[in-house]
């Protein structure tokens, strides 16, 4: 595998590079609407989200959205709500790129910890996340309200 050296931009509401960002986003989260998206930029960034897109030759190739939390355990952790690279770009070194940059947000942050929850069905992502040296450490429950 060649390596990899996207830009990696941080993107924020009303961005413009969200107009390229977005269908990559949208790979791994099908139902989110511009609109949507807004709401989520609104109301999430007070809670500490953050986007991170890696661009190659002017093109959106990968987005990380990612926070630093306080919990009761392990205290501080960086928590990546959302992992994707182009489906192109799959297995070419975008994604380890984006996660080597979260990784070293985290410990600048002070957290001893990245985690980040992964549907039972992703199976190539697992093994990306098994091959990047993380771990299964809980189950993760959900139900619908």
């Amino acid at each position: 595998m060649a390596p990899h050296t996207p830009e990696l931009v941080e993107l924020e509401a009303g961005d413009p590079r969200w107009e390229q960002a977005l269908p990559v986003l949208r790979e791994l989260r099908p139902h989110l609407t511009d609109e949507l998206l807004d709401q989520v930029l609104r109301e999430g960034a007070p809670q500490g989200l953050r986007f991170l897109a890696a661009f190659e030759s002017g093109r959106c190739v990968g987005v990380a959205g990612w926070r630093v939390l306080a919990t009761t355990k392990p205290g501080r952790k960086l928590y990546v709500d959302d992992l994707v690279t182009t489906n192109e770009n799959r297995s070419a070194g975008v994604g380890t790129v984006l996660l080597r940059e979260l990784e070293s947000r985290g410990r600048a942050a002070g957290c001893p910890v990245i985690e980040l929850d992964s549907g039972v069905q992703r199976h190539g992502a697992h093994r990306f996340y098994l091959r990047e040296r993380m771990h299964i450490s809980s189950h993760h429950f959900s139900k619908e309200l």
